[in-house]
């Protein structure tokens, strides 16, 4: 049976704990590295001569390099922000895998480009081995499943949108290509084909040597602004890479239609439906659907399973559409799901399993809710997924994913001459900067990735073990919140109330002074909070503790934070003439809240920081 990690074994810690293990480890690969340039030919004579390094003007210019990197440490060590200490509680940062590290900063030195495999023969099948482990891990299948590494979230979604664009433009191509194939469908029925049917034909278009013309006549000249391949549907949580996606990829922005989430900043799927109803009515297809797991303001879930379901039925009534999850922070995630032969655990037996396993230590946290686990069950329903390891895989930047459920839908991306498809080479990783929207790219990223996969388990005894803390702590943080309720400072009674209760791990909440009935003074007075606990105190080592903010407005988000705002006591017409709330946003990505010492000592550290915030501010 798989051994289970020490969390604390795996990072460099809040106080260097592990620094002798991480300096000799490194060590270790650099000396590795030295070797590797010395072995390389070795009766090749020395380029730098030993009497060369004794002059002057040699040990000046080293002396340069020296004081350029005590000037670099200095800046880093006064306005870094310490994402490695349980204080910070700010962005969706936290302390980074050891092993993630130390592999990053040895492939460096090789400075791999996996642009093109004969510049980075091993970092590029390093990153296909470390896609093929997220497909698995998000449920696709080991055969037809696909990933890779990108420089972030957003790139991903450019992706997996410019994958969404081009396979709904296809069936249209072939019509005009091999009518043969689409005989008696009409204009409205090529538009509304699924993803698999569609890759079906393009084999068969392939087969009779017509690929590259069929892409002539596909997306790729003819533009989209019009509509004319549909809209793409987005929630109102979604991230903000969306409409710049709808901008690069020519869709445009009138072409993003957003849905409307509910008060718990899921898809409302009441209002998913009628859009689409109404779309179908004008007889106006739809590229696509985007789903959340984890957005980045509130770390909502949403109810994927229904949004799978719904797909289904309407495939029913010919409708289809791609779908893409956006799972760039919640992604990785699915580990806690998997039991240690890599199995989704049954819901009914889980939380005791989590409980058994040490996952989760505290009896009374009770997670995941239901439909957040069936949201992960169904991943790999979708045809495509973002995934960050620079988020919950806690791999340093910059580490982004996509992952596809069907491999050949690559092809609809790609650029190479059609004569390698036909050599049988479709597969082969030579091909990785082919069908991949960046150009040169690290392969240091992709090592780290590699590496952090193969010294954590992506399951419950690996990964499950990091985001567990992760996800009680931010369970608890909710809890004292609620239990705090209201506390008095000198005269004043303030209260404090959360936004939701957290699918995921960020806890976002606002401040009030009991009886403030301004929706602008609460705005003001947690703007105020902020001032004091973020970056713009100006020295981060003085600050107590870190957090983050975020505005809900009416804009992005409807009436949806309407209720939250009546929770803070201020009246419901405040909204409706503001139509903007002010939130401190907590991301709880730090696996050292939990035990009960810390946990007593941070959550202490935090309400005294708070009621001295406030004191100042009064």
């Amino acid at each position: 049976m798989e051994k289970k990690d020490n969390v604390n074994a795996l990072f460099l810690g809040p106080k260097s704990e592990n620094e002798e293990f991480f300096k000799e480890t490194l060590n270790m690969m650099m000396n590795e590295h030295m070797e590797w340039r010395k072995e390389f030919h070795p009766h090749d004579s020395d380029s730098i001569r030993p009497e060369e390094k004794r002059e002057e003007v040699f040990r000046q210019t080293q002396q340069r390099t020296m004081d350029a990197l005590k000037e670099l440490s200095e800046k880093l060590k006064k306005d870094s922000m310490p994402w490695f200490s349980p204080r910070y509680l700010g962005q969706m940062n936290s302390d980074t895998l050891m092993a993630a590290n130390l592999g990053y900063m040895s492939t460096i030195l090789y400075n791999p480009n996996n642009c093109a495999y004969e510049g980075s023969p091993a970092t590029t099948e390093l990153e296909i081995e470390a896609g093929k482990d997220l497909a698995k891990m998000l449920g696709y299948d080991e055969k037809k499943g696909w990933g890779h590494i990108t420089c972030g979230g957003t790139i991903a979604n450019y992706e997996g949108f410019w994958m969404a664009r081009n396979t709904k433009s296809i069936p249209y191509a072939i019509s005009k290509v091999m009518p043969e194939l689409v005989k008696g469908k009409s204009e409205w029925e090529l538009m509304n084909m699924n993803v698999d049917d569609t890759l079906d034909l393009v084999d068969e278009v392939r087969k009779a040597g017509k690929f590259e013309e069929m892409r002539d006549y596909s997306v790729r000249g003819m533009g989209t602004q019009s509509g004319k391949f549909g809209k793409i549907l987005v929630p109102q949580s979604k991230h903000y890479s969306w409409p710049k996606a709808a901008d690069v990829l020519g869709i445009g922005k009138n072409n993003l239609i957003n849905v409307q989430v509910d008060e718990n900043f899921r898809t409302d799927l009441n209002h998913l439906r009628e859009t689409i109803d109404s779309l179908v009515e004008k007889k106006i297809p739809i590229m696509g659907v985007v789903t959340v797991m984890g957005s980045t303001e509130e770390g909502a879930v949403d109810d994927v399973a229904a949004i799978v379901a719904l797909r289904k039925e309407y495939r029913q009534k010919g409708i289809n559409f791609y779908l893409h999850i956006d799972a760039a922070y919640g992604g990785y995630a699915r580990t806690i799901f998997l039991d240690e032969d890599n199995k989704f655990m049954d819901y009914d037996k889980m939380n005791a399993k989590l409980h058994k396993e040490g996952v989760i230590l505290h009896k009374e946290i009770n997670w995941p809710k239901k439909s957040v686990y069936d949201a992960y069950k169904v991943m790999g329903e979708a045809d495509s997924t973002t995934i960050d390891p620079h988020k919950m895989g806690y791999v340093p930047y910059a580490a982004g994913a996509i992952v596809v459920r069907d491999r050949r839908i690559l092809d609809m991306i790609s650029y190479f001459a059609n004569y390698v498809l036909e050599k049988g080479m479709k597969n082969s990783p030579t091909l990785l900067g082919s069908y991949i929207m960046e150009g040169s790219k690290a392969g240091a990223s992709a090592a780290a990735v590699w590496t952090a996969h193969r010294a954590v388990p992506l399951n419950l005894n690996g990964y499950g073990r990091i985001i567990g803390k992760s996800l009680e702590g931010a369970d608890r943080f909710y809890d004292a919140l609620v239990e705090l309720g209201e506390f008095k400072i000198k005269d004043k009674t303030y209260t404090i109330t959360p936004l939701t209760n957290p699918d995921f791990n960020i806890v976002c909440f606002s401040v009030n002074e009991k009886g403030n009935t301004s929706l602008d003074a609460m705005n003001e007075l947690n703007q105020k909070i902020f001032d004091k606990c973020s970056y713009k105190t100006g020295a981060i080592y003085k600050t107590d503790f870190i957090t983050s903010k975020t505005e809900l407005e009416f804009d992005n988000y409807g009436d949806a934070p309407k209720s939250f705002v009546e929770n803070c006591k201020i009246p419901g017409s405040e909204w409706d003439k503001i139509k903007s709330v002010r939130v401190l946003r907590a991301c709880i990505l730090s696996p050292w809240l939990i035990s009960n010492t810390d946990y007593k000592q941070y959550w202490g550290n935090f309400i005294n920081t708070l009621k001295k915030v406030l004191e100042e501010i009064a």
